[in-house]
């Protein structure tokens, strides 16, 4: 059972949004004055509070080594897609299987569920159609999935995108939690290969 965070606690980690708000406010007015960041500062705590949403409350945990793997998947990821929508886009015995696919996420985090739908949809070939917040399910469009190992293998892809999100700013709870599951996936591997052994 997760413990209800404090009120300092929420608003220590809202603080990354306050900050980004009066930086965007900067940004907006190009120069950096007394009077800018004052107001900003006071625009930033009356939007949040006028137009209000429900927390977004980060980890409060950032791993860089798995942000940068994070990232160069992503760009992998990225160009591997485009390669592959562009050779089917001038393919001529290509002929087009789309499903809309739901694939459950183990996260409840508002944010990792905000973060990996992004990244789902700036790889070509599929995109984030729906969100189901409550039950954390994700509905997206993707292409060239004519069996059921291609719908398989999406949302295999989609997890695994979770899983790097988890690793890089995800709690530590939700961090170990991956990191068990990985080890529990190794250990099965390595035993259907043990055991396929004459």
């Amino acid at each position: 059972m997760n413990a209800t965070p404090s009120r300092w606690s929420v608003v220590w980690r809202q603080a990354p949004l306050l900050v980004a708000l009066v930086v965007l406010w900067l940004f907006l007015w190009d120069e950096i004055t007394v009077v800018s960041v004052i107001t900003g500062i006071g625009l930033a705590i009356l939007v949040t509070r006028v137009l209000y949403l429900p927390p977004v409350l980060l980890s409060g945990r950032f791993n860089p080594w798995r942000g940068l793997l994070l990232g160069l998947r992503m760009i992998v990821d990225v160009i591997t897609a485009s390669l592959q929508v562009a050779w089917r886009a001038i393919d001529p015995r290509w002929q087009p299987m789309n499903s809309i696919i739901a694939v459950q996420l183990d996260t409840h985090s508002d944010l990792v569920l905000t973060l990996t739908a992004e990244a789902i949809s700036v790889v070509p070939g599929t995109v984030v159609v729906d969100v189901d917040r409550g039950r954390s399910v994700l509905y997206l469009h993707a292409l060239g999935t004519r069996t059921e190992a291609d719908v398989d293998a999406i949302r295999s892809s989609v997890l695994a995108t979770e899983e790097r999100i988890l690793l890089a700013m995800g709690t530590r709870e939700e961090a170990a939690r991956v990191r068990s599951h990985r080890k529990r996936v190794r250990e099965a591997k390595r035993e259907e290969r043990e055991g396929g052994r004459p």
